[in-house]
């Protein structure tokens, strides 16, 4: 494990108009969050704060919040942290490779990728040898988390199942396991998958509470309506078009 907490400056908060992110009830009453293990869910509705707080970390870390790391030098529109300057983060040992993923900006990079390799030797090296633009979404998202992430890095990941199908997904845990097997690579992951919350012995923090606080991923909305909808589809329908 490379980040072991991130400490909320509340006392640097604007005074006065406070408005979002400053408002978020899950961050609202927390001092210090800490990071016990090599995996992380950030879990939660829209709104909730797992977004913002992971870009706040991607600030913290230098690496681009449209999407990139340390040296992808781009601009995005939405691409800043609001909360970036509001936080600490402590390490042991301090980590500078890694990677922010966006999924919603992700075109942007790829676009970017095609600016900066124009001046490249081997210039899709690190993306399976040809342009992201030329590769599905789902397919270029794989490829970046295959040659793009190394052994050792903290990679930070907002939604990354939005171009993944449930193979992918499962992909991409393995993809974790190895990097993390190999070289204990940190994840802190914000998503909606209960595929990826499956990875074994992550530490899942649900924003839904307030103070946010650790759970069990059978305690979590996306285990318990997937599963109840799996195990008997017909009535649950029927339940929900009743209320409707």
């Amino acid at each position: 494990m490379y980040l072991k907490s991130v400490t909320i400056l509340r006392e640097q908060f604007p005074k006065k108009n406070r408005d979002y992110p400053f408002t978020i009830p899950s961050l609202a009453k927390i001092d210090t969050i800490e990071f016990p293990r090599n995996v992380t869910f950030f879990v939660g509705e829209n709104g909730s704060g797992k977004s913002t707080l992971l870009e706040a970390i991607a600030y913290q870390c230098e690496f681009n919040t449209g999407s990139g790391g340390r040296n992808n030098y781009y601009h995005v529109d939405r691409g800043e942290a609001a909360f970036g300057d509001y936080i600490r983060l402590s390490w042991l040992p301090k980590m500078t490779q890694g990677f922010f993923l966006r999924a919603e900006s992700f075109y942007q990079f790829a676009s970017h990728v095609d600016e900066t390799a124009r001046l490249a030797l081997r210039p899709y090296e690190a993306y399976g040898g040809k342009s992201l633009h030329e590769q599905s979404h789902g397919e270029a998202f794989l490829a970046l988390f295959t040659h793009r992430f190394g052994k050792k890095g903290i990679y930070l990941l907002d939604e990354p199942e939005a171009a993944l199908s449930p193979a992918r997904q499962l992909s991409l845990l393995a993809v974790m396991r190895r990097l993390e097997r190999e070289g204990g690579s940190q994840f802190i992951i914000a998503t909606h998958s209960p595929i990826l919350l499956g990875y074994p012995g992550a530490q899942i923090l649900s924003f839904d509470s307030a103070p946010l606080r650790e759970i069990a991923y059978e305690e979590t909305d996306h285990y318990q309506i997937t599963r109840r909808f799996l195990e008997n589809r017909q009535r649950f329908l029927t339940e929900l078009f009743d209320e409707v």
